[in-house]
């Protein structure tokens, strides 16, 4: 993970701080697959830092830290099955469309397809998921405060990402199967609410 261990939630509003771009691509790792044994072991020596107004993110970096400390891989493997994958279908269902239809393979993921070739993503031949997976929607979001343009970004993610991501993230807390996924919703939602006050307090 390229990551420095001391996370000072405070640089998240720093436009120049790469900061946003790596917590966009830890989440998005951890919700397309499993952490192994690394990335656990990573995570449980994470050190936070911030103030009063980024409280809510560092207590949720702190219970992340915690959680994957107590979190062996073959735990979040079977917990990772059960939420998202099932026999069938897991607990919960991380695609845009069923947030927003009820449906896989609606209207929004439509959208989403226009808008990615105009930004010239494509999808890989080796994807399963459709693009409108939360882990896809967050590394595009990653690869755009990579590239700098918050536009883009603005206007990405207040049509992509914002309308859902609340509801998808709530659903994965009260899921039966969430233990260490319990940790990894509450940094979503908290930094994700930070991106939303970003993207709509700002004039573009």
């Amino acid at each position: 993970m390229a990551m420095q261990e001391m996370i000072n939630v405070d640089d998240i509003s720093n436009e120049e701080n790469p900061l946003r771009h790596h917590i966009y691509s830890l989440l998005a790792h951890l919700l397309r697959q499993a952490p192994d044994e690394s990335t656990l072991t990573w995570l449980a020596t994470l050190e936070t830092e911030g103030d009063e107004d980024s409280a809510g993110m560092a207590a949720a970096w702190s219970v992340l830290t915690l959680s994957a400390k107590t979190t062996r891989p073959v735990q979040a493997a079977d917990e990772y099955q059960l939420l998202f994958i099932g026999v069938g279908r897991g607990e919960v269902m991380p695609f845009g469309s069923w947030y927003l239809t009820g449906s896989l393979m609606e209207l929004p993921l439509v959208l989403l397809r226009q808008d990615l070739r105009q930004l010239g993503f494509e999808r890989q031949e080796d994807t399963k998921e459709p693009e409108d997976h939360i882990a896809a929607l967050l590394e595009v979001m990653g690869m755009l405060v990579e590239e700098g343009d918050e536009t883009q970004q603005a206007a990405f993610f207040n049509r992509h990402v914002a309308p859902w991501f609340e509801t998808l993230f709530t659903d994965i807390k009260r899921a039966d199967a969430a233990v260490f996924y319990t940790a990894v919703a509450e940094l979503a939602q908290q930094f994700l609410m930070i991106e939303k006050i970003r993207f709509t307090q700002r004039p573009w």
